[in-house]
């Protein structure tokens, strides 16, 4: 079960504020489980950071910054200090590599891209001639 500090932080802070391509992006890094989401560090190598560095490369307001984007979306974007957010420390304690952490974060995050989703149209029945 996710704590609930990081919980309420999610989905009141971050999640509001992540554009639809970053949604994407993380759930795609997390699906893989890829050595691209890093934990522990913004940034690394050159297409590796954090949760909130994903996000911000794919944020129409910091996404044109490289190894600070995650630190912009968080001050500027979802206006958090980096420093005491809830979700960075605790992904940073626990990081990609505890399975049933990064599934409980996978799950809202699918959650909220199905909450997103536009509503599909129901198919109407046609008449079948007889």
């Amino acid at each position: 079960m996710l704590p609930a500090d990081f919980d309420h932080e999610l989905r009141t802070t971050w999640l509001p504020n992540i554009s639809d391509a970053g949604l994407e992006r993380v759930i795609e890094l997390l699906e893989k489980g890829s050595p691209l989401l890093l934990s522990g560090r913004f940034t690394g190598a050159a297409a590796m950071g954090c949760l909130a560095t994903h996000i911000g490369w794919h944020d129409a307001t910091v996404g044109h910054r490289t190894e600070d984007a995650g630190i912009l979306w968080l001050s500027r974007v979802a206006r958090l200090n980096p420093a005491t957010s809830c979700v960075i420390r605790e992904w940073d304690r626990r990081g990609p590599r505890d399975w049933s952490f990064r599934g409980e974060l996978l799950a809202v995050l699918q959650e909220e891209r199905g909450r997103r989703a536009p509503p599909r149209p129901t198919p109407r029945a046609t008449a079948v001639p007889v």
